[in-house]
């Protein structure tokens, strides 16, 4: 799951040695000759800046590549070009445009260009985020989105989910009166409903803040690496060198997650046929059963684990901070919800994940932090198998094809008072107290499409659907929350391949229910 971002960093700091600056500058000009020069199949791309020889636009490209990609669009429309290195960018930023790339063209666009951090971190891109489409990526999709996260089978680990969100209202009780790190919290309790359901482990007791921190930062520095800026990735003659050491960074950090998986996975092989009630063990029995075609590999059961652990808990968790600050920051937003609850839930009782779809305002509050907040603000960067043409231009085979949804989702040509924090334009006229579904998370309109769309869209939909609306909903009915006195709530974002608050939400959780009430959840 990457995306590029480059900061104004010459590429001769990399070449720390006569050899590989001279080996640099023939392969620079090997590739200027097969790649950047100008040809008749490249005389109808979209417009661009201009670029310097070699590098193209790299070392133009701004940090915050969501805005930066915005204010192009700006100048040279809803379509445009980059020459990243010997890549070609293209970056669409209008509905109509991601229509044609994610539905019209859907199987030619289905393919990834694999960064080196990614291949790296997913075993040889062996996930599926980044297997190429085709007939393993297919069983992998099946394999996560109609077996292991199917209605059915999160149904059958709701206990598993349940425990943790009551874990952490434990703990947060016992916080009560206290600064609270919540973006901190909200990972620790996504991985731990994660971790339970993968395999029946969580961070418990003393460990929690810890360890919780410890794993935090773990996936931070992996997705940073997933977003920082490669010579590997924009010169594919040179990546044999990793002259950044992106590749070995990546590497000293998969061990810290393959170690647990061989370790459960052990234990579990160890532990013969008993039976356990957990995702591990559902992929296990698939390995053991078999597909005479396509079978399940333990590469590839590791590199969905790895999928789950990072992609899973980071995405959720800053929807949850995001959305925890913007109803802080928006006391009539934390007003109804709350006053939802009470109506829905009880005041004096406490959430369990079947009230979420009998409280469509907390929804709309969801769909509203991931229009203004989406998890992935490029979405993950596809990659044409054939040349192409969109809004009239080609779009040549292999390159980097970006979907700016940030950008679609705060267009005042077609929200109004986009910047503006406004559940309500979520829910329907005629809402009378149902599951709203307007805008909803299908992808099927190209307004609104925070887990993308088309083949390659989020397989863990409806997982991190229930996950955040379950945190979120015990959260707010349970404490009221409030930033520190004197400090003012910073609610801007940093780019990365997962949008994240600049700033962590630190708040103070004092006590809505009863304290005999709280004590259930000890």
């Amino acid at each position: 799951m990457l995306t590029m971002l480059l900061s104004s960093v010459t590429l001769n700091t990399y070449a720390t040695t006569p050899f590989l600056i001279i080996a640099f500058t023939i392969i620079s000009a090997l590739t200027w000759l097969l790649f950047l020069r100008p040809n008749s199949a490249q005389r109808n791309l979209p417009p661009g800046p201009p670029g310097l020889p070699i590098v193209g636009n790299l070392l133009s490209l701004d940090p915050d590549l969501h805005t930066y990609f915005t204010s192009l669009a700006h100048t040279y429309g809803p379509i445009f070009k980059l020459q990243l290195g010997s890549k070609l960018g293209i970056v669409v930023t209008s509905p109509l445009l991601a229509r044609q790339i994610l539905k019209e063209h859907d199987t030619v666009f289905a393919n990834r260009d694999v960064p080196a951090a990614a291949r790296a971190a997913t075993y040889g891109g062996s996930d599926i985020a980044w297997t190429p489409y085709g007939p393993e990526w297919r069983m992998l999709r099946k394999v996560c989105a109609l077996k292991m996260l199917s209605h059915n089978t999160l149904d059958s680990v709701y206990e598993l989910r349940r425990n943790e969100v009551r874990k952490t209202v434990a703990f947060l009780y016992g916080r009560v009166g206290s600064e609270v790190n919540v973006g901190e919290q909200g990972f620790l309790t996504v991985l731990n409903v994660i971790t339970e359901m993968m395999w029946g482990g969580a961070v418990e007791g003393k460990e929690r803040e810890g360890l919780g921190a410890e794993f935090r930062e773990a996936v931070a520095e992996m997705t940073e690496l997933f977003g920082k800026p490669n010579v590997s990735d924009f010169f594919p003659l040179l990546a044999r060198f990793d002259l950044q050491g992106v590749e070995r960074q990546m590497q000293a950090l998969v061990p810290r997650f393959d170690g647990i998986f061989e370790r459960m996975i052990g234990e579990r092989v160890r532990g013969g046929k008993k039976e356990r009630n957990d995702f591990l063990q559902f992929l296990l029995n698939l390995m053991d059963e078999g597909d005479s075609k396509t079978p399940l590999t333990m590469v590839q059961l590791k590199a969905l684990l790895m999928d789950m652990v990072v992609g899973g808990s980071d995405t959720s968790s800053n929807t949850i901070e995001f959305a925890m600050a913007e109803m802080i920051n928006n006391s009539e937003v934390m007003k109804k919800v709350q006053e939802e609850l009470e109506a829905v839930v009880g005041r004096d009782n406490i959430v369990e994940e079947s009230h979420i779809h009998k409280l469509p305002y907390l929804r709309a509050v969801m769909k509203e932090t991931l229009r203004l907040h989406p998890a992935l603000p490029l979405l993950v960067p596809h990659c044409p198998s054939e040349t192409t043409t969109v809004g009239g231009y080609t779009i040549p085979k292999g390159s980097r094809v970006f979907v700016n949804v940030w950008a679609i989702h705060r267009d005042p040509s077609i929200w109004d008072n986009p910047l503006e924090f406004d559940p309500t334009r979520f829910l329907n006229d005629d809402d009378d107290g149902g599951a709203n579904n307007k805008w909803d998370f299908s992808g099927s309109d190209f307004r609104y499409f925070p887990f993308g769309s088309g083949r390659r869209i989020c397989a863990g939909i409806a997982m991190a659907e229930r996950t955040v609306l379950y945190i979120l909903a015990t959260l707010v009915h349970s404490f009221n929350w409030k930033v520190p006195e004197g400090e003012n709530l910073d609610m801007s974002d940093k780019f990365g391949i997962v949008l994240k608050k600049k700033i962590s939400l630190v708040a103070i959780p004092t006590l809505r229910l009863s304290k005999s009430k709280l004590d259930l959840y000890k």
